[in-house]
């Protein structure tokens, strides 16, 4: 066969293309619209978007707005993780805040979505430099474990409806995409930092906030949401207080947020950190702390001694000893203290549960539901109790039972077999960390494997009183810590490859 030669005239369309690739590059990169196009189509642009608000009012302008937002924020997150992942964060803690400002917008897709866009991201970083490396890990291999067999749920073959399916897995078992995209992209200390520092930051911002509704009062949508339910009345007016939420979904995940930024806090401390940002570290648990007072949350109360504990075993010293004992001293005179004060009295009844009346119906549930769990090895499906259960199966005997346990609700939803999927995850996830602390040489690196471990203990201890993993922005911070357990071992790692090299 005999190749022939193509040749393409000059004039030709691809000529052409090249000639108006050219003059659309000059327009809009070199030019940047400074020219009597830019300005025509500029104003074109305002009149458009003056009348569009004109005609249809604020609705218009703030879509219009998020339209010009969309391009760069998509690009960022495909092109630029780590602007992407800060602001994956960012709106994780303000999620439910702008739902109660009346936001009429699927915020929780567009979350959703953003996942995807990471996803997106890695795989096109993998085509320019392959490394699965920085998965090889046990947690990696129970994370995908894990989800595997959430989405093999909708198969389920007991379960009464797969709607419910569809709507609870995202925050079950999609969210745990997230732990990939923390691991791949944070790559240096300086995005470890800043993270963790951004964590914090919002978490103030969070305890601001509820120091605003402690002192001053709730706002005006916040008030309305309020009363709009006796329900909720039942739940967040106790003794004639309102337990505080702050810019979340309600006060369980704001006293999480509060007990685990606290801990980041302590872990931090432990690290080679200067006199300033000890005070400003000490502050901030201070602060945290008595923020998660306001929210009444008996079971958050739990978590700081239980967390410390595993604390003082992990840095155990003469030191830690001491201050344990004085710390339980204290703890012992604050529980049996005698008080007319209703927040110290509702901490004191987290000690004890045999004399609470919710506890004690807690108990009856749960053994109530012991048989079902025990015939129902895939559990009666995701989404199977709680809201999703009412609306897509209102009439099966999951729907209207209310599991108040995150452990509960796996066992339940997932049967035994979830239930022993999501403990294997956890203890695989701490021992994990445990190693990767007494294995890691640099102090700030140490310092933040510690904090990790701390959070991930607080999180599963308080994950069985309350449902503490489904709501934003618990579930970020939760895979986040993940993340961090296996991405500070690394970059402790080849820091030691280095400084090999260069001896």
């Amino acid at each position: 066969m005999i190749d022939k030669e193509i040749i393409i005239p000059i004039g030709t369309s691809s000529s052409r293309g090249r000639k108006g690739g050219s003059a659309m590059r000059k327009l809009f990169l070199i030019q940047k619209l400074n020219n009597p196009l830019g300005y025509t189509l500029f104003m074109l642009l305002s009149v458009g978007i003056a009348i569009g608000v004109g005609m249809y009012g604020f609705k218009f302008g703030a879509l219009t707005i998020a339209g010009l937002l969309a391009i760069p924020i998509v690009y960022s997150l495909v092109v630029y993780p780590v602007i992407g992942m800060v602001f994956f964060l960012i709106m994780a803690y303000f999620l439910i805040y702008s739902a109660k400002l009346g936001v009429d917008f699927p915020v929780g897709t567009l979350m959703d979505g953003m996942e995807g866009l990471f996803l997106l991201g890695m795989f096109i970083q993998q085509r320019q430099r392959r490394d699965w490396s920085i998965f090889k890990s046990p947690i990696t291999i129970m994370v995908l474990v894990w989800i595997g067999y959430n989405l093999m749920e909708f198969a389920n073959p007991t379960a009464d409806s797969q709607m419910a399916w569809v709507y609870t897995v995202r925050t079950v078992a999609l969210i745990m995409i997230m732990y990939f995209v923390f691991t791949y992209n944070i790559r240096t200390i300086k995005v470890v930092r800043l993270m963790l520092n951004l964590w914090l930051a919002l978490a103030f911002f969070a305890a601001m906030y509820a120091f605003k509704q402690q002192y001053i009062g709730f706002t005006s949508f916040e008030s309305a949401y309020l009363y709009s339910d006796p329900g909720i009345a039942d739940l967040l007016f106790i003794g004639g207080v309102w337990r505080k939420f702050s810019i979340f979904s309600d006060p369980v995940v704001f006293a999480y947020t509060m007990v685990v930024s606290a801990l980041l806090c302590i872990g931090m401390l432990t690290g080679p950190v200067s006199k300033k940002r000890k005070w400003l570290l000490w502050f901030l648990i201070i602060v945290f702390l008595d923020a998660m007072l306001f929210s009444g949350t008996r079971g958050a109360y739990v978590l700081v001694p239980a967390s410390l504990f595993l604390y003082a075993i992990l840095k155990f010293n003469k030191r830690i000893l001491l201050a344990g004992v004085i710390g339980a001293a204290v703890f012992v005179v604050l529980v049996f203290i005698p008080t007319s004060n209703n927040t110290l009295y509702r901490f004191q009844t987290a000690f004890k549960p045999s004399n609470d009346a919710s506890f004690n119906l807690r108990k009856t549930n749960q053994k109530r539901i012991q048989p079902f769990i025990q015939s129902h090895p895939l559990g009666g499906g995701l989404g199977a109790t709680g809201i999703w259960g009412i609306k897509f199966a209102p009439n099966s005997y999951l729907a209207h039972f209310p599991p108040d346990s995150g452990y509960v609700r796996v066992a339940v939803e997932t049967g035994w077999i979830g239930l022993f999927l999501i403990c294997l995850l956890i203890f695989v996830v701490l021992k994990t960390g445990i190693d990767n602390y007494y294995k890691i040489r640099d102090p700030e690196l140490k310092s933040y494997a510690l904090a990790m471990v701390l959070i991930i203990f607080a999180f599963q201890v308080g994950n069985y009183p309350q449902e503490a993993l489904v709501q934003y922005p618990s579930n970020v911070n939760f895979y986040l810590a993940m993340a961090m357990i296996n991405v500070v071992m690394r970059l402790d790692q080849q820091k030691n490859q280095t400084d090999v090299a260069i001896k």
